[in-house]
């Protein structure tokens, strides 16, 4: 079992830490250099924890648990538009970020006005494609509550966001619901909003921490971050991809942000121990820029 960390410190004998993390056994899942501040998220054995942050210390960072890290989470909006979007879903993902998920903002085509919202079947596989969906809402209860049918059929936790405090009886579909959070036009940075962030982030934990151990009962054959760290060394045109995170973790699969017609064989291909990828994954084509989607087998399906 791995744990998920984030260190944020001087990029001053960094190389350090990148060498002990590898003579661990752990990998490296996200690297960002902010002038001379320096943010790596990783993955390490459990064991080793204690190790990895007396490193950190002796070299004047900080490492915090990051549960988020290794995760990609959807947070949808019922449009695009100014008076959905902003400011409120911009600032759950931006805050989320910092606890180490990867993120990606969803508008959905037909959402203005709780008459005509309406979310399509190739909306709901995009939504799919990630660990949870945060659903960020308005500030109407009667709104909030009629919109539960964009939602209600999702296979993955779903997470509702609104400003009225609401039962959760009555969002069917919804997995959570957190409050103080609806359609804000201003920054989210007063005490109240992240009070609310905070709560949004402990429900966010929980309901990863409740797959996981799910995940634990039928694990994959290999974890998704060792996958991931083979596809890195293993194809070389991954180090040409310009957009972050060029192999993004998921709890039991992978988006690799490679074109699928042109190189889904190569990452069939990609050996993993003594078995070729395909064999212990499906590879599909995505619906985000029709990248290359790896969802990992579990042992019971190997069989």
């Amino acid at each position: 079992m791995y744990e998920t960390l984030t260190y944020e410190g001087g990029v001053h004998r960094s190389e350090e830490l990148k060498e002990l993390i590898e003579d661990l056994g752990g990998f490296i899942l996200q690297e960002n250099v902010l002038q001379m501040e320096l943010i790596i998220n990783m993955a390490v054995p459990m064991e080793d924890v204690d190790k990895v942050k007396e490193k950190a210390k002796e070299i004047l960072g900080e490492i915090t648990v990051a549960p988020m890290a290794g995760t990609e989470i959807a947070i949808v909006s019922p449009t695009l538009a100014r008076h959905h979007l902003p400011h409120a879903a911009c600032d759950i993902s931006e805050y989320l970020r910092r606890y180490g998920a990867k993120d990606n903002m969803i508008g959905l085509a037909r959402g203005h006005g709780k008459g005509t919202s309406g979310i399509s079947e190739i909306e709901k596989d995009l939504i799919e494609e990630h660990d949870i969906a945060i659903f960020a809402l308005g500030s109407f209860k009667d709104c909030i509550i009629d919109k539960s049918f964009l939602y209600d059929d999702i296979d993955i936790p779903v997470i509702v966001t609104g400003s009225p405090e609401i039962d959760l009886e009555d969002l069917p579909g919804a997995d959570a619901y957190v409050s103080g959070l609806g359609r804000i036009p201003r920054r989210l940075k007063r005490g109240p909003d992240i009070r609310a962030l905070k709560r949004l982030v402990d429900v966010v934990e929980d309901q990863l921490t409740i797959l996981k151990k799910d995940l634990a009962q039928d694990p994959p054959l290999f974890p998704s971050i060792l996958v991931k760290n083979e596809i890195e060394s293993q194809v070389p045109a991954i180090h040409e991809v310009i957009s972050p995170t060029p192999v993004t973790s998921q709890i039991s699969g992978l988006r690799v942000k490679l074109d699928y017609d042109k190189y889904h064989e190569v990452i069939e291909n990609v050996m993993i121990d003594d078995k070729k990828l395909k064999d212990i994954a499906s590879v599909e084509k995505s619906h985000m820029y029709d990248y290359i989607l790896v969802r990992l087998l579990n042992e019971s399906s190997l069989v």
